[in-house]
């Protein structure tokens, strides 16, 4: 299953893994279904053909691939319960996986507090397998009014403010809210800088935000952003969660609140006129957001950075989840750090993840071969991604962006990405477009595009009252 391309040799490819599945496939196949159900019935669904005969060691390769299937799904689409149809001793080691103690406990627990239920896993006959079930919302972004935005992220967030569609205001706040315990600090800060935006508008009409992490409507799941506070001070974490909805309370206007992923690709199709966008951030973390091609957004918690992109166990592991191959190790600071390690690089043991990058910046802009080593690899985890991506989004853009992706070094990547997608993948090659964001999306940013989703309400004018007869 492992890859051939030149420098990948440790890198097991997602596709090449399916593609020996189905090459073991004769005149007949099985099929192996997975689903996830998470709030209001929703429901994702993946069928894996596989050969109808497999001896036990056919059968434990096939079930890793499940398992690496079912746990990129929870994390695309989320969910509470998952369904399995297949061979017993393809999907029973799955479905044990699923349990406080199994294999997947990180992800037991995650989407436990996330959706306030334990986590079920259920094996059934084929024919009793839900179909896929997912209601879409079309957003139709307007920039009348007074109206603010903000993008919370893990380093920085910043706020925007905008008076029929000018901005007239645009900062960004340093903070520091993964390290921080007490859930006053974040709203403190947040309300902060709402209240210097709305002091260079006459009013505010509308509050539009963008955040890193999960969210259940405008109630916030499990996020880096308050881990300190799960970790450390657990009793209060759901004052956390409910933040946007004390935020809300606060401003009394209209207000939505989005993932930053889908919030970044919304501003694609703004600015790009583009639909069918997969926006993936390499920054912190992993952020990635989906646009369909009918412009509407799916629902999906789409946080890639814990879904397996990688199929090698051995591959370097993600220091929260504790699973290997996930795309926080492909696609942000942190795999710009196990890969400059790698190819030589030292670094102070204090040293935080993004003065590191602009360390491998920094050599790349003198011609480093190092530097230049890392972001190939970047480049080449990314070709593999975009087909593997193409199994559970319908998209035909991929924009990049992110503080990996800036300088000579997003240049790598780019252009690694798109040679290598020609050679391995020249299907998807021809079918997906790989982009960067140009400077009309860097103006416009993640900020002002949120501020364009709320709907503002409009007030019926008063008609005058008649005059009475004389």
């Amino acid at each position: 299953m492992a890859c051939k391309c030149k420098g990948c040799s440790e890198f097991v490819a997602p596709m090449n893994a399916l593609w020996e599945i189905y090459d073991g496939i004769g005149a007949k196949a099985d099929v192996v279904a997975i689903a996830w159900e998470r709030e209001d019935g929703k429901i994702f669904r993946y069928d894996l053909p596989i050969p109808q005969r497999l001896d036990p060691k056919a059968a434990k390769q096939v079930s890793y691939v499940v398992d690496r299937i079912a746990k990129f799904i929870v994390w695309s689409a989320g969910g509470w319960k998952l369904y399995l149809a297949g061979p017993d001793a393809v999907v029973q080691p799955v479905a044990k996986a699923y349990t406080p103690k199994g294999s997947r406990k990180f992800d037991y627990g995650f989407f436990s507090d996330l959706y306030g239920r334990p986590v079920e896993a259920v094996v059934l006959p084929l024919k009793k397998m839900p179909e896929t079930n997912e209601t879409l919302t079309k957003v139709k972004t307007v920039a009348d009014g007074c109206r603010i935005g903000f993008d919370l992220g893990a380093s920085d967030f910043k706020i925007s403010a905008l008076n029929n569609g000018k901005v007239v205001f645009s900062k960004e706040f340093p903070w520091d809210p993964r390290n921080n315990p007490d859930p006053e600090y974040h709203y403190s800060k947040l309300t902060a800088g709402l209240k210097e935006a709305a002091a260079t508008l006459p009013r505010v009409d509308a509050i539009g935000g963008s955040t890193a992490g999960t969210l259940v409507g405008k109630k916030m799941g499990v996020a880096s952003l308050f881990r300190a506070i799960k970790e450390q001070n657990p009793e209060k974490y759901p004052v956390a969660q409910d933040m946007f909805f004390r935020v809300e309370r606060d401003w009394g206007v209209p207000f939505e609140i989005y993932n930053d992923g889908d919030v970044s690709a919304l501003a694609g199709m703004i600015t790009m006129g583009k639909k069918g966008i997969l926006g993936v951030a390499m920054g912190s973390s992993e952020a990635v957001g989906y646009i369909d091609p009918s412009g509407a957004l799916t629902g999906r918690i789409t946080e890639l950075a814990f879904a397996p992109v990688d199929f090698n166990p051995n591959a370097p592991k993600c220091e929260w989840s504790g699973d290997a191959g996930v795309g926080a190790m492909a696609f942000s600071q942190q795999a710009v750090n196990w890969l400059a390690e790698k190819y030589g690089f030292e670094f102070p043991a204090d040293m935080k993840l993004p003065e590191r990058l602009k360390v491998v910046q920094a050599a790349m802009e003198k011609g480093d071969q190092r530097a230049l080593k890392v972001y190939v690899q970047i480049g080449r985890f990314l070709a593999h991604a975009i087909p593997w991506y193409n199994e559970f989004y319908d998209y035909s853009s991929m924009m990049l962006l992110g503080r990996v992706t800036s300088g000579l070094g997003g240049d790598v990547i780019l252009e690694t990405a798109q040679t290598m997608l020609k050679d391995v993948y020249p299907e998807w090659a021809e079918k997906i477009e790989l982009f960067v964001p140009d400077e009309h999306f860097r103006r416009l940013g993640q900020s002002v595009a949120a501020a364009q989703i709320p709907v503002i309400k409009k007030t019926a004018a008063k008609k005058p009252a008649k005059k009475g007869k004389k």
